[in-house]
């Protein structure tokens, strides 16, 4: 008869998304997770596989996470710069808050590029989904006179999407907060309608 399950399945995989985000799928050893997840070798095997088919596991489930979080934010509000910015400064927040996540996402890329197609498939994913966030509220926005007529719209999601990529590696590297609003600011003024004063 099987032993029951003597931990909490979401809390063990939460705390590997902490500890790979912090050190990376290469940097992570597998007696780093089980510390951190405070659960046996035997339970690490037979609830989640080995420590890939973890690490992507916690990388599908931070990015499903992270991307809904910042679609939410981007459509929370009628005007769509408000929107554009809400979503840009909610991911600001949460990168300069104590004890706050590093992104797995960019750590991701960063490690390992396109080298690995499991990897790929969740980090192309979830920025396809986001581009064609982006751009859909660009596209609305340029329609109600919010943004710039002559901005195109999959260049701007790109932009944007380059931004939000940039906001996170300039957290991670300590960037304060004050610092990556200004980084918004800059941002948001390129969509901006131009209005020329005589």
């Amino acid at each position: 008869m099987a032993r029951p399950r003597e931990f909490d399945r979401d809390t063990a995989l939460q705390r590997a998304i902490e500890t790979f985000a912090q050190h990376g799928y290469e940097g992570t050893s597998t007696p780093m997770l089980l510390d951190a997840m405070k659960i046996g070798r035997q339970s690490l095997y037979d609830t989640f596989g080995d420590k890939r088919a973890l690490y992507i596991e916690a990388l599908r489930t931070y990015s499903e996470e992270s991307i809904g979080g910042t679609l939410a934010a981007m459509f929370a509000h009628a005007n769509v710069l408000d929107g554009i910015e809400g979503a840009l400064l909610a991911f600001a927040e949460t990168a300069t808050t104590p004890g706050g996540t590093a992104c797995l996402g960019i750590h991701a890329v960063a490690e390992f590029g396109t080298t690995a197609p499991d990897v790929c498939e969740v980090t192309a994913a979830v920025g396809e989904r986001t581009l064609l966030a982006f751009e859909s509220r660009l596209r609305d926005g340029i329609g109600r006179g919010e943004i710039a007529a002559s901005l195109d719209p999959p260049a701007g999601a790109h932009f944007l999407l380059a931004t939000l990529s940039g906001l996170k590696i300039a957290a991670r590297g300590g960037a304060p907060n004050s610092v990556l609003r200004q980084i918004i600011a800059v941002a948001l003024r390129s969509f901006s309608p131009v209005n020329i004063v005589d």
